[in-house]
């Protein structure tokens, strides 16, 4: 990404009552002070009139405030113009930014990049500030917030501190020791005790399914109201149902929460043997949905149900049937009945695969490093050399310095910086 100084407008699309205009770089108190004439003193605000700096033409009365690297939010120096939201306003103040020399708009998430760059924030903190940026629910915000913050880094770096120390021990030992056999068993419980803590680590639920969305599928047979059931819970058609079998060929997902727990509801084509090429498709689809649901939700005869860990078995169209077998809830996609019921079990059990609300969730990056530094410590904690065990925990220090962006990550930096707005 090319250097420079940059700047953009940070704050939401106008028109608004307040808009926010960033300018970061070396060049940024210069950029600023050719706007408002005098910057105000560092980590202060003043209203200032800005002008254009080649006209002089009075473009907006605004709050100026001044901020010097290497301790601002990017490690750069920094102006901020707090400006009237008025399209024409924030376009003119654009304009004259634009007009000076070295000077250019920024890339999207080019201030938080330049935040982890210049070692003001790692790259799981970078994480969170994509995924709050992101939020749509209060158990998403709060998961965020908590890697923002840096609950993750601390964590990291206390258990880098270990790693460190472990790996001075080893060698020292190669160094000093005259009989190279004689391990320290000290070195390897506390390989193996950080291992352990690794483990439970990756043990707990991933933010995935927060973000994405619990993937609850609906299965059965054919004609066993699978889609009626849909739409009953979404609350509009978005299946087609007819009394034909098979009409459903291909996966409907349902985006929608439920006590704020984000869930995907995704009715599937109903399970049976099938000439028919398209639907044979569908089937083989909806098998492979269930074999990968978060929870699943069966619509056929208890004896048929597939063997899952979350499994609510249903009596449909229960208006219309007998009794509900003792393991089935009975439901009515026409009458209501049981459809609290089932949305109270859907929710159960999709928030057994949630975060609590105060626990730090790993998304797939970091839970993979954190696994490359387990299997490191752990094949350390089983090592009869000591060269080899110093070598397994150099390969822990490098797992670390992955998971927070110190090392080996250029290839997901540009993914993960394009998920922010253009003045973040």
């Amino acid at each position: 990404m090319p250097a420079g100084t940059i700047f953009a407008l940070s704050s939401g699309r106008p028109p608004a009552a307040v808009a926010v205009i960033r300018i970061s770089g070396p060049d940024a108190h210069q950029a600023g002070a050719s706007l408002c004439a005098e910057l105000p003193a560092v980590r202060s605000a003043a209203v200032r009139q800005l002008r254009h700096p080649a006209t002089a033409d009075l473009l907006d009365e605004a709050l100026v405030l001044r901020f010097d690297g290497p301790g601002s939010a990017t490690g750069e120096d920094i102006v901020e113009f707090q400006c009237h939201g008025g399209r024409a306003v924030v376009d003119g103040v654009l304009a004259a930014l634009g007009s000076i020399d070295g000077l250019r708009v920024a890339e999207s998430g080019e201030f938080t990049r330049r935040a982890f760059e210049n070692g003001r924030i790692d790259l799981t903190e970078a994480e969170g500030l994509a995924d709050l940026l992101e939020a749509e629910t209060e158990a998403q915000r709060k998961a965020a917030l908590a890697l923002a913050e840096g609950g993750l880094k601390w964590q990291i770096a206390n258990w880098q501190e270990q790693v460190l120390a472990l790996s001075a021990s080893a060698e020292r030992a190669i160094d000093y020791d005259e009989d190279d056999s004689a391990l320290d068993p000290a070195l390897l419980q506390g390989c193996a005790g950080l291992a352990e803590e690794l483990e439970q680590w990756l043990a707990r639920p991933r933010v995935e399914p927060l973000k994405d969305g619990v993937r609850i599928v609906i299965a059965g047979p054919p004609n066993a109201g699978k889609s009626s059931l849909v739409n009953a819970i979404a609350g509009q058609e978005r299946a087609i149902v007819t009394a034909i079998p098979g009409t459903t060929r291909d996966q409907i997902e349902v985006p929608l929460a439920i006590g704020g727990i984000p869930l995907l509801l995704t009715d599937t084509a109903g399970l049976r043997q099938t000439d028919d090429e398209v639907e044979a498709i569908g089937v083989a689809r909806a098998i492979a949905l269930v074999d990968t649901a978060d929870v699943l939700v069966w619509l056929g005869e208890p004896e048929d149900s597939p063997a899952h860990p979350r499994l609510i078995r249903l009596h449909a169209k229960a208006d219309a049937r007998g009794p509900a077998p003792i393991s089935s809830l009975a439901v009515s996609s026409v009458t209501g009945q049981g459809m609290q019921d089932l949305l109270g079990q859907m929710a159960l059990q999709a928030s057994s695969l949630l975060p609590a609300e105060d626990a730090i969730s790993l998304n797939r990056r970091q839970a993979a490093h954190i696994a490359e530094a387990a299997s490191a410590l752990g094949q350390a904690s089983r090592g009869t050399d000591l060269v080899v065990i110093a070598e397994c925990l150099r390969a822990a220090r490098n797992a670390f310095d992955r998971l927070t962006g110190r090392a080996g990550v250029e290839d997901v930096l540009d993914a993960i910086f394009s998920r922010f707005c253009l003045g973040k």
